[in-house]
């Protein structure tokens, strides 16, 4: 995949590493599923399976309201990042409807936070990630105000790479639940610890491309 960015009144080609497009997709296709799973479970509430998840669906449904009103603008933001970073031309009214549920997503994040299986350790990675992904928000919007589209799209990208981070715990979760068994770990215990993992794994794997995508661009300067 290909994309024009403008640097300096000239133009050069930006591709998209296979192992970054298909990270893209594996995270979002996570966050969606996730999404679902929940809207599901909060829907046609059971009590069979293992008693860690039949307990973590507790947990949500007893606020299943602050829940919906987290998933599901996370979701549509989900989706409407796929079009806003994956195509050239910019569409107004997507643009403002990506930035508006961005907003929401992050403040009801917060307010979700309150309920947090994993206690004091993942609320702390819900503050630091979660704050940094409303100031990516926050800067890829002025920089949208001000026609900055190079600016713009890096801090969108840094929006999206912190908040599909939530994806990435899953797997980490995942091993956690797998090899319960012989570290006798909690889920209130481990939530935190993958909440950390899962977010370090994203914030830094963006940082890392962004800076070689601008390394990438200097080194294409006329001198």
């Amino acid at each position: 995949m290909m994309r024009q960015v403008n640097l300096q009144q000239r133009t050069y080609p930006i591709r998209h590493p296979l192992w970054l497009l298909a990270g893209f997709w594996f995270c979002v296709l996570i966050a969606l599923a996730v999404v679902f799973r929940r809207l599901s479970s909060l829907a046609n509430p059971s009590t069979a399976g293992p008693p860690r998840m039949v307990a973590a669906d507790a947990t949500f449904a007893s606020h299943a309201l602050l829940t919906e009103m987290h998933i599901i603008p996370a979701a549509i933001f989900v989706l409407l990042a796929v079009v806003v970073l994956l195509r050239s031309n910019g569409n107004a009214w997507l643009e403002r409807a990506f930035f508006l549920l961005g907003a929401i997503t992050g403040i009801t994040a917060y307010a979700m936070s309150s309920y947090a299986i994993g206690g004091w350790i993942e609320r702390s990675a819900v503050l630091v990630f979660n704050t940094w992904f409303l100031v990516s928000l926050g800067r890829a919007y002025w920089m949208h105000l001000h026609q900055n589209a190079t600016k713009q799209r890096e801090w969108t990208t840094r929006a999206m790479g912190i908040l599909l981070g939530i994806a990435t715990t899953r797997p980490v979760m995942g091993v956690f639940f797998a090899t319960s068994g012989r570290t006798h770990l909690q889920p209130d215990q481990f939530f935190g610890i993958a909440f950390w993992i899962g977010f370090s794994i994203n914030a830094f794997v963006i940082e890392l491309w962004l800076h070689s995508r601008r390394r990438a661009a200097m080194q294409r300067l006329p001198v």
